[in-house]
């Protein structure tokens, strides 16, 4: 690629970030934390709130933002200059992920550092985003090279959110993660505990499967704010296994309801809420 190439590639992606009001990344320490599922009934919940959301998907070895929007099997399409759109996986929800670039869903990525970042920034600059109230960018576990490059990309983050299970040594990795915010200048938004617990659905009893406090202390030492607990449910598994959106089709289950006051309260953290309010939630359909 020569200087011209790159000049033109770093005004479509300035052209593309001023389209975005607000820019939210997800991580977490660990894999397997339900990190993924997270940013999905995230980027829903703004959507039921009257918001504009893109969800830019940068786990290359492991995307699973198809599957839970169910977007799986689509490809981009082409606008009428001839650049990439995101799919729009349903009313005012607008995803790119690698997972709709490759033929076989099976087939693994190979890549060194070098190509993951040349494939995050044409997410960035080839892609011909809409215009958005929110980007939530889904990122794979850990503090690598997909996380660094985002936010280095973007130069600019509105905040992290942290995602961990209840259990120590979960938190022992998203500890790292804060740091990791803090050092690059992210602000951190807070943290979400999924799995907070299990309540049998025949004696009502409450099970702390993967223990508890772990997130109340992290957020005590580091004075972050915890967002909420998302509990384990059933629901939440088929939902995302079916690419249905869990905080619209169980709304009235615990978990949706949490999920949509964490979204509230990342509105209010952002000062968005004059513009976007819940008043209105409910009122769109998925």
């Amino acid at each position: 690629m020569n200087n011209n190439d790159k000049e033109f590639n770093e005004l479509l992606k300035e052209e593309n970030l001023r389209k975005i009001k607000y820019k939210i990344v997800v991580m977490s320490g660990k894999g397997g934390v339900g990190k993924s599922t997270v940013s999905t009934n995230l980027a829903y919940s703004f959507v039921l709130s009257g918001a504009k959301v893109g969800i830019l998907d940068v786990d290359i070895h492991g995307p699973s933002i198809a599957k839970l929007t169910g977007i799986e099997g689509k490809e981009l399409t082409f606008g009428v200059n001839q650049r990439p759109k995101p799919i729009e996986a349903t009313k005012n929800l607008f995803v790119v992920t690698i997972a709709s670039m490759i033929e076989n869903s099976d087939d693994p990525i190979i890549w060194r550092g070098p190509m993951k970042m040349n494939a995050i920034k044409q997410f960035l600059s080839d892609i011909e985003w809409p215009k958005l109230d929110y980007l939530i960018i889904d990122c794979p576990p850990g503090t690598g090279d997909e996380p660094l490059s985002v936010i280095q990309l973007l130069k600019k983050v509105d905040g992290s959110i942290i995602v961990s299970t209840p259990q120590d040594i979960a938190f022992l990795d998203a500890r790292k993660t804060i740091n990791f915010s803090r050092q690059l200048n992210v602000p951190i938004l807070g943290i979400i505990e999924n799995m907070a617990g299990f309540v049998c659905p025949k004696c009502g009893e409450k099970i702390n499967i993967f223990k508890s406090g772990g997130a109340e202390k992290a957020c005590k030492d580091f004075n972050v704010k915890l967002l909420g607990q998302i509990p384990i449910d059933t629901d939440i598994v088929d939902s995302g296994d079916n690419g249905k959106a869990y905080v619209y089709y169980y709304n009235q289950k615990e978990g949706a309801i949490i999920y949509n006051k964490i979204s509230e309260q990342i509105m209010n953290s952002l000062g968005d809420r004059n513009e976007i309010t819940n008043n209105s939630r409910g009122q769109y359909k998925i």
